[in-house]
């Protein structure tokens, strides 16, 4: 579960690999918002067990096989958007900036012990990236 499948094991950019596969599921598994809440919470909460049993057995603070953090937070990046190409898209680009990137709290709060210093950064960058993308939407009225 922490490598979804083996996908954490990519070659080059694990975490950006596990980001783009979820966007792909999101974008083509229709699900209501409910079912989209019930998606984020699911994997958030299982994530951060599974991170955390994962970390012990790799005995590594945050390897990089672990993506199911990415999960969570691609997954939170389009909470409340309509599942279009270009807000999928446009969520998927500031996620993978504010993952990579790690502003405050990002930085601070991933360093928290097991699976909840694993997802957490990736939890608020999600956050961070669905805030952008509701505000321009409000301003510009993109993406839609």
């Amino acid at each position: 579960m922490a490598t979804v499948g083996g996908v954490g094991y990519a070659p080059i950019a694990p975490g950006t690999v596990a980001s783009a596969v979820t966007a792909i599921f999101l974008w083509l598994v229709p699900m209501s918002s409910a079912g989209r809440v019930v998606f984020a919470l699911g994997v958030t909460l299982a994530g951060t067990w599974a991170a955390d049993v994962a970390e012990r057995a790799m005995a590594r603070k945050d390897p990089g096989a672990i993506v199911i953090d990415e999960v969570a937070g691609m997954a939170l990046s389009v909470l409340l958007l309509p599942m279009t190409a270009v807000a999928v898209g446009v969520a998927f680009v500031l996620f993978r900036i504010f993952d990579v990137v790690k502003p405050y709290p990002c930085n601070a709060l991933q360093r928290l012990p097991g699976g909840v210093g694993v997802m957490i950064d990736d939890v608020v960058a999600g956050l961070y990236a669905l805030g952008v993308v509701l505000v321009a939407r409000a301003l510009f009225g993109v993406p839609s």
